[in-house]
């Protein structure tokens, strides 16, 4: 099972509290987080794409790196972690965005993927004058679709010559073409996110639930499982966990606790406010899922919370989920965080004892 870590790439990490670590992004910070996450062995890092925080008192993601750039340099001071970069498909023409992959897989010797941002939050878009109206949430896996083809025509063969509804190629050239595959990855949580995934990615990235639930992913799993059948491709789960763990479960509990009680309802409102946009949405999509009240504060995403020992046994337990390929791990605080699962968690793991095995 592969282990991936959501590097912070936007202020204050995935807590949208005034009570949780507070921090701006920095490539130092990232570099350091990721070069920890390879001296563990982890096998990817992922950086998100936002373009628009969500203010509050927390200012959360209002200060934000850029994810190919980022990635780029962090390409330069890694020489096995994987590294993915995301692609906000209404900023960047295809085009550019294989060229750009092509020059990062040749720095990193082939350890660049993509992942693909369709994209539910209206005023990031906006604010730059490139939303292309509301009809988008209903075509925007269309717009994905071809936005991947034209990259992957320029991967195999150097051209690409698409005549689509929402890009027209005219043989459209790019040289050099990568040495290596790039991998796409994906977040469809709806059923046509997933057959996008499906058709599209090398893997499609789950959004586990719950507090210390750590088998609630295998119905979306299932889904999963369910459309790759149908496109007869390998396509597996990269299954979202925050950690928050500590030498006893009471005191993760109380950390995570005192992090709830500091949620920033201004920034939590103006997310409600762009999740709801999107009218046609499934319930089970990305904008509707992070929104659910239960625990918005940290976006309704997995979280492990508990000692050591049992975060390590709640993480072998999502990892037996049939379809699960892969965690990717966030934590409260990321250095203390990534540095306690190295030294302590990850040994516990038995999902992890022949990855371990390789690597020693």
């Amino acid at each position: 099972m592969d282990l991936g870590v959501f590097i912070p790439i936007g202020n204050n990490g995935w807590l949208i509290s005034t009570a949780s670590p507070q921090y701006k992004p920095t490539f130092e910070l990232n570099k350091e987080i990721v070069q920890r996450a390879e001296a563990y062995n982890f096998e990817f890092a992922l950086s998100m794409i936002k373009l628009r925080g969500f203010g509050g008192k927390s200012e959360f993601w209002d200060y934000n790196l850029e994810s190919f750039t980022l990635m780029a340099g962090l390409a330069a001071v890694t020489t096995k972690i994987k590294l993915f970069a995301s692609t906000a498909v209404l900023t960047l023409p295809p085009a550019i965005v294989a060229r750009m992959a092509t020059t990062i897989d040749s720095i990193s010797g082939g350890r660049f993927g993509i992942n693909i941002v369709s994209g539910w939050a209206k005023a990031e878009y906006e604010q730059m004058g490139l939303w292309p109206g509301d009809d988008y949430f209903g075509y925007r896996y269309a717009y994905s679709t071809e936005y991947v083809q034209v990259m992957q025509d320029l991967w195999t063969t150097g051209t690409s010559d698409l005549k689509g509804k929402h890009f027209q190629m005219s043989d459209c050239h790019m040289k050099p073409m990568p040495e290596h595959k790039i991998e796409i990855v994906a977040a469809g949580q709806s059923p046509t996110g997933m057959a996008f995934a499906a058709q599209y990615a090398d893997y499609n990235f789950v959004l586990g639930s719950g507090v210390n639930t750590p088998t609630a992913h295998a119905k979306t799993n299932t889904q999963l499982l369910e459309a790759v059948a149908k496109s007869g491709r390998d396509v597996g789960a990269y299954v979202l966990f925050m950690v928050i763990a500590d030498e006893t479960d009471e005191a993760a509990m109380a950390k995570w606790q005192s992090y709830k009680d500091g949620v920033d309802v201004d920034a939590l409102a103006w997310m409600a406010d762009q999740g709801s946009k999107d009218q046609s949405a499934a319930d089970s999509s990305t904008a509707k899922t992070i929104n659910l009240p239960e625990q918005a504060v940290n976006f309704n995403m997995g979280t492990i919370v508990g000692s050591y020992a049992t975060v390590a046994k709640l993480l072998d337990e999502a990892a037996m989920v049939p379809g699960t390929k892969g965690l990717m791990l966030t934590f409260d605080d990321f250095i203390a965080g990534i540095d306690a699962f190295g030294k302590h968690v990850q040994p516990l793991m038995q999902s992890r004892r022949e990855r371990l095995g390789r690597a020693a």
